[in-house]
């Protein structure tokens, strides 16, 4: 009965692994990806955000001044390394240092940092970035500045170089539309930073030098709130950051939902007004052309048809891809990598289309098996007669066993070879036999003595 469910184990693998092989043999290649508007602006990109799944691209690798787009990456490093409650004091260098966009703080006021990222966010307010720099990285605003791009390599910006906190002009403070779109993504998977950047409006309430006002604050990004028009209003925007410097231009990084889809859009060098009109121009264009699909719910050529033997395993149902409308999700390439460090995470199904990655699954072990060497943690769902098939089985597969299959192989092997070799040789051994087993000479045999050779020599 072990040997059986060890059996089945082996075969879960198998037909996991065969599913990849056939998957990637079958597929067509497909280069029809839907193109879109040209825009204004001098560089731009559109993501998915759930896969990642780059939908249009234009010049994305081309540097850039990212101007106040900078403050989503100071705001995420304050989300991730800091309590939102923590108080922040404003110093000189925050209040004197800074220029441009602010909410006009004093040297010594005391704000949470909570309060500073709204106003970071919706104000683009210089000086409460400047000051939530100084606060993240314990008083210096260059070990902040390290953390920036430090993050950033660890997000894959390739042509990204911060210099500042909040996006002031600087020559070694730049990026570019595809590095822009990895942080914006990265920030957008943060649930405080998505509740920021959605806000319309924000009140901070009397500081210890305000104390005879509130402070109010109106999001600036005018495809959620209309700040001075509502002509860039737009139905389906969750949020963003707009930026702009004289070197720069416009820049903007907005969010946005549809039937499913959420996609960040990033807009780079574009004239005023321009940058609103190409973003609703390549949402619109993303969201008639592309739809998402769930790949549990539509993958068969891995677990779904063969769930006799491959039962053992899960697709997360959370995992989906994004395609153009005319395609099918027959039409994509598959493989299986093992690049991910989560325990329950067995492996995960990567898709792409044509030459381009469209989203993936994790493959997700049972939590009632344990299997302490294979990749893949198997369930037996068969029925045993006989057994009471209500309790929980385990199985499992040591290193031993494996070793005890190989040491019964080369034996096997070993054992056929000297069959062979004896059956070659039988005769001979059979003809050495018979000469070992010949009767003796019934006459006997003389012995030469010396004695004897005295009279040979005597008779000469």
């Amino acid at each position: 009965m072990k040997i059986r469910k060890k059996l089945l184990c082996l075969m879960s693998i198998i037909t996991l692994v065969a599913g990849s092989f056939s998957g990637n043999i079958h597929a067509k290649e497909i280069v029809d990806w839907p193109q879109g508007p040209d825009t204004q602006s001098a560089a731009a990109i559109v993501v998915e955000i759930e896969t990642g799944a780059i939908l249009y691209e234009k010049n994305i690798h081309n540097v850039h001044y990212p101007a106040s787009i900078t403050k989503i990456m100071t705001t995420l490093l304050a989300l991730e390394n800091s309590d939102m409650q923590e108080v922040v004091t404003f110093s000189e260098d925050s209040v004197f240092k800074t220029e441009g966009s602010g909410i006009a703080r004093d040297v010594g006021e005391q704000m949470t940092m909570e309060q500073c990222l709204y106003a970071v966010m919706l104000e683009s307010a210089n000086e409460c970035a400047y000051a939530v720099g100084e606060h993240v990285a314990g008083g210096s605003i260059d070990a902040f500045v390290n953390m920036m791009n430090e993050r950033a390599t660890e997000l894959g910006c390739l042509n990204t170089h911060f210099n500042n906190s909040n996006g002031l002009p600087d020559e070694q403070h730049y990026t570019t539309a595809y590095d822009m779109a990895l942080i914006a993504r990265e920030a957008y998977l943060n649930e405080d930073f998505r509740t920021i950047c959605g806000t319309k409006n924000y009140t901070i309430p009397f500081t210890n030098k305000h104390t005879d006002e509130e402070t109010y604050l109106n999001n600036h990004h005018q495809m959620l709130f209309p700040l001075t028009t509502g002509k860039y209003l737009y139905e389906y925007c969750l949020g963003g950051k707009t930026g702009y410097t004289t070197v720069a231009n416009s820049t903007l990084v907005t969010y946005a939902q549809k039937d499913g889809m959420t996609l960040a859009c990033v807009v780079l060098n574009a004239p005023s007004g321009g940058h609103y009109e190409d973003t609703r121009g390549l949402f619109d264009f993303c969201f008639e052309n592309f739809k998402m699909m769930n790949i549990e719910e539509n993958e068969t050529g891995y677990i779904q048809e063969e769930k006799k033997y491959a039962s053992f395993v899960d697709i997360d149902s959370s995992g989906s891809v994004v395609l153009p409308v005319t395609a099918k999700f027959e039409d994509m390439k598959s493989e299986i990598v093992y690049d991910n460090t989560d325990a329950d995470v067995v492996g995960t199904i990567a898709y792409t289309y044509g030459e381009r990655f469209v989203g993936g699954a994790d493959i997700i072990a049972n939590d009632n098996i344990a299997i302490e060497t294979f990749e893949f943690h198997p369930q037996d769902t068969e029925e045993v007669k006989g057994e009471d098939t209500t309790k929980e089985k385990t199985v499992k597969i040591p290193v031993s066993f494996i070793f005890k299959c190989i040491g019964i192989g080369i034996a096997v092997i070993v054992l056929i070879f000297l069959i062979w070799k004896f059956i070659d040789n039988f005769y001979l051994i059979k003809r050495k036999l018979n000469m070992n087993r010949r009767d003796k000479s019934p006459y006997k045999e003389i012995k030469k003595n010396k004695m004897y050779r005295r009279r040979r020599r005597t008779r000469f």
